[in-house]
C-alpha cells in the first residue's frame, strides 16, 4: 500500500528559483518538487502552496486525518501564526517543519518558530534537500 504524504508549502514559497536566489538557490521548488514524486513513485502525495493562511489551516485539516504524513514549510507563518501551531496539534499526521534557509543564522524575528515544538522533526538550512530529508523521515518512522 502506497503511503500518503502532503507537502504544503506557505507564502511566496512559489517564488523560489526567483526570490532571493542568494538564500534560496535558482532552482525551482516546483520543479524540485516534480523530482520527488517521481523518485518516490511509492508514494502519493499531495502538494500544495498558498499565500493565505487560511488556506495553509484549511489544508492541514483537509488532510490531517488521512494521510500518513506533512512536509509542513509555513514560511513568513512559522514566526507569526499561532493558528497553524493550533492546527498542527488537532490533527493526528505527523508534521516535519522544513526550512530552506536556515532561519537561526538570519534576522532576529526569523529566529523563533511558533511551529516547532508541535512539529515531529524540523529541518532547517538544507536548501530545497531539506524536502527530501522530510520525506525519509516520514517514511522511517515507526508505525505505532
Amino acid at each position: 500500500m502506497k503511503m500518503n504524504i502532503a507537502i504544503i508549502n506557505g507564502p511566496n514559497l512559489n517564488l523560489v528559483g526567483r526570490r532571493e536566489p542568494e538564500i534560496y538557490g535558482n532552482r525551482s521548488l516546483d520543479d524540485y518538487l516534480k523530482e520527488l514524486v517521481t523518485h518516490y513513485r511509492d508514494v502519493a502525495f499531495t502538494l500544495f502552496q498558498s499565500n493565505h493562511e487560511g488556506d495553509i489551516i484549511d489544508e492541514l485539516q483537509r488532510v490531517g486525518f488521512d494521510c500518513d504524513g506533512i512536509v509542513l514549510n509555513a514560511g513568513g507563518y512559522t514566526h507569526t501564526s499561532i493558528a497553524i501551531r493550533d492546527a498542527i496539534s488537532a490533527i493526528t499526521a505527523p508534521v516535519v517543519e522544513v526550512h530552506i534557509s536556515d532561519i537561526y543564522c538570519r534576522e532576529p524575528f526569523r529566529r523563533t518558530s511558533m511551529i516547532k515544538d508541535v512539529c515531529t522533526h524540523s529541518i532547517v538550512g538544507q536548501g530545497l534537500d531539506g524536502y527530501r530529508q522530510a520525506i525519509e523521515l516520514l517514511l522511517n518512522r515507526p508505525t505505532p
